[in-house]
């Protein structure tokens, strides 16, 4: 079976082979079939759309290049629309219908967590929930972490950073808008946890219901925290709920820095302020600032930034999930960035599998990766007692119209 090629090689390898040039294999053809189950409509459609994307971009280079005795990868999508019932039929579909070979790509944090109790019931067939798109404690402690292997950094390491920052500059009384469900919740606990730390509080919360769309008013909410007299404000939400927040916080005159977490998709988020921005004359995208689990798709120093530009500024999506139409896919996203990056994951465990893929095996490989280089300048490790396989976190803000990394916080001290 013919080895993938290291980060470097397949940039050169670009130069000469296209996407579009390969032959698609043959389905069912040497082929493992994973599940994921994902917003695709709805809210929070455009979230799946674009990890999706992301994700397929490198698995169709992947099985391009795999070599006739290598095993393909293809992903099944299913649309739960963000929401647990659907998501948790979609995955006994997967498992008891479908006999995926694992699950893989989920996206958020109420729908992911509710299917884990599935990983423990069908335990005896060794079914695994690979890199999901949620950076909850849940699917990393027991008694379900064992079930899952996640490569982001979670949201306990997100919360950490942008406080501790905060407090560098002076801002302790930090307030918590968050979405009122496992995604929130698990946000507001890692910004409860790290003020403890620093034997501080929140100072004011407010939540709102998952599922709120840009239209939504949130004025009451944004007073109630003003009225604490807050210093900072860290959102726990999705990106036309945080928007909104945003939208209306700024009317209310509060200048204050205003964060949130890489799940929110911030370049949507950010499309949706500008248009607001056009529309009344005000500017509503200073002093934001975002934790990204991967690097700016904008840092081209790095060789894993460059690989994931050159495939998917040539990719043209296949056939997208269904829903998938409603949205007009961008060209690059931090979200499509990390679907890529799980991609060139998942990939190098089918490799490392060689002519034995079976989920069993599958804790065996994963625990086997340590420091794999996905070209991003930090490598990715797992082992026994580590299913994350990265913890970096990249604090962003607003420069030029686009989210680049924070160059100093002192901008924000109080």
């Amino acid at each position: 079976m013919r080895k993938i090629p290291p980060v470097a090689a397949l940039l050169a390898l670009l130069a000469v082979l296209t996407l579009g040039l390969v032959p698609a294999r043959a389905q069912g053809e040497r082929e493992l079939v994973f599940g994921m189950s994902a917003a695709f409509t709805g809210a929070n459609g455009e979230l799946g759309i674009e990890y999706y994307r992301g994700l397929t971009a490198y698995l169709d280079y992947y099985n391009a290049h795999v070599g006739e005795g290598g095993w393909a990868i293809r992903v099944e999508p299913a649309n739960d629309g963000y929401n647990p019932g659907p998501c948790f039929q979609n995955t006994v579909n997967f498992i008891v219908r479908d006999n995926v070979f694992a699950l893989a790509g989920y996206v958020g944090t109420p729908t992911a967590t509710h299917v884990l109790p599935l990983l423990q019931k069908f335990s005896d067939r060794h079914i695994y929930m690979l890199f999901p798109f949620t950076g909850a404690q849940p699917l990393r402690d027991e008694p379900f972490g064992r079930y899952v292997f996640n490569l982001r950094a979670s949201y306990f390491d997100e919360t950490r950073v942008l406080v501790n920052r905060l407090l560098d500059v002076g801002r302790s009384r930090i307030g918590v808008f968050y979405q009122s469900d496992a995604y929130g919740r698990t946000g507001w606990d890692g910004v409860r946890r790290a003020l403890a730390a620093h034997g501080l509080r929140i100072a004011s919360e407010a939540a709102y219901r998952r599922g709120a769309a840009f239209e939504r008013d949130f004025s009451f909410e944004v007073q109630h925290l003003l009225a604490a007299g807050v210093d900072a404000i860290v959102v726990v939400g999705t990106y036309a709920a945080q928007a909104a927040f945003v939208r209306d916080a700024r009317n209310a005159g509060c200048g204050l820095p205003i964060a949130g977490l890489s799940f929110t998709d911030s370049d949507k988020m950010l499309d949706l302020l500008k248009g607001e921005s056009e529309r009344s004359g005000r500017d509503y995208t200073a002093d934001l600032i975002q934790s990204q689990v991967v690097p700016s798709y904008e840092e081209t120093g790095l060789p894993g930034v460059r690989l994931y530009r050159e495939i998917m500024g040539n990719y043209e999506g296949g056939a997208m999930p269904s829903g998938g139409e409603e949205y007009s896919p961008r060209r690059y996203s931090f979200v499509s960035f990390e679907g890529f990056l799980n991609g060139m994951l998942l990939g190098e465990m089918v490799r490392r599998m060689g002519d034995d893929p079976r989920r069993e095996r599958i804790p065996e490989v994963m625990e086997s990766i340590r420091d794999f280089d996905l070209g991003i300048g930090v490598d990715a490790h797992f082992g026994p007692d580590r299913h994350q396989g990265l913890d970096a976190v990249y604090p962003t803000t607003v420069r030029e119209g686009r989210f680049r990394a924070v160059d100093s916080w002192e901008r924000w001290r109080k």
